[in-house]
């Protein structure tokens, strides 16, 4: 007689972290990529608490690989913004 197999469910946290990375790239830029970030790594977690029960961990790493690319890019965004504007600014001012 063979043994029962181990039923593993996905993790929905990982689904969810999956989900917002996207949309952090598409809809919702910052909030998405936030969400990606704190339910990738509550999935992966839980999944580590729980290995017979969930799986699921490459879903949760991409959505965190997903939020923070895409926080990084805003905050590299910003700084060259910033340090346009702000160049400008200062040569109006110098200008001036």
């Amino acid at each position: 007689m063979s043994a029962p197999v181990a039923f593993r469910r996905t993790s929905t946290l990982a689904i969810v972290s999956l989900v917002s990375g996207l949309l952090g790239w598409s809809m919702l830029p910052f909030i998405g990529s936030l969400v990606a970030i704190v339910t990738g790594h509550l999935a992966r977690s839980e999944i580590r608490r729980r290995p017979d029960a969930f799986e699921g961990d490459g879903l949760a790493v991409t959505g965190l690989v997903l939020g923070y690319a895409m926080v990084a890019m805003s905050i590299l965004g910003l700084l060259f913004v910033f340090l346009v504007f702000g160049g400008v600014m200062a040569a109006i001012a110098a200008y001036a």
